[in-house]
């Protein structure tokens, strides 16, 4: 990557993104289609929620690093937020490849809270894919005042998906 030119770099940050995002609909959209007789995938969901509480703590911590000039710590604490990003990216497609969908069944007050939760978090998640690329491979490529700029996007965005994907889950516990 370091080598790559900007349309490069472009190029192939986009069209990853674009591939794993229409991979993501395709295993939503079409139920089972690779499901693997007797592979339990009926933990995964307290995983992912492990995984995205983990990455926001890591995402916090790791600006908070950077603000007080730890360089190192907060390098630590962003590859491993976005090594548990990658690794929750990879559980759930197997996650949504293996389980039929669920639906919320809360009533009342809750139901709107939890689809606008849901319906935003849906929305900014495939935002956060192009974003936490850039910012790596900024950093990756010592471009750090680009990485400034695209991090203070990238930080707020990828901090609130890592959030409600947790609140996601409390929603929805009760009707796994």
């Amino acid at each position: 990557m370091a080598g790559l030119g900007e349309r490069a770099l472009a190029g192939w940050v986009w069209g990853l993104s674009v591939v794993v995002v229409l991979l993501v609909v395709f295993l939503m959209s079409s139920g089972q289609f690779l499901a693997i007789e007797g592979l339990d995938v009926s933990g995964l969901p307290r995983f992912h929620a492990l995984l995205n509480g983990t990455c926001a703590l890591l995402l916090v911590v790791g600006v908070s690093f950077v603000r007080q000039g730890r360089v190192g710590a907060h390098r630590a604490a962003m590859t491993g937020a976005f090594a548990l990003s990658t690794i929750f990216l990879l559980s759930y497609v197997v996650y949504h490849s293996q389980a039929p969908s669920v639906p919320f069944g809360g009533e009342g007050w809750i139901r709107p809270v939890y689809f606008f939760v849901l319906i935003s978090h849906i929305v900014l998640a495939p935002v956060i894919l192009p974003l936490a690329l850039y910012t790596v491979l900024r950093a990756f490529r010592a471009e750090y005042g680009r990485h400034r700029r695209v991090a203070r996007w990238t930080f707020p965005f990828w901090l609130y998906v890592a959030v409600t994907g947790v609140m996601v889950y409390w929603f929805m516990a009760p009707y796994y």
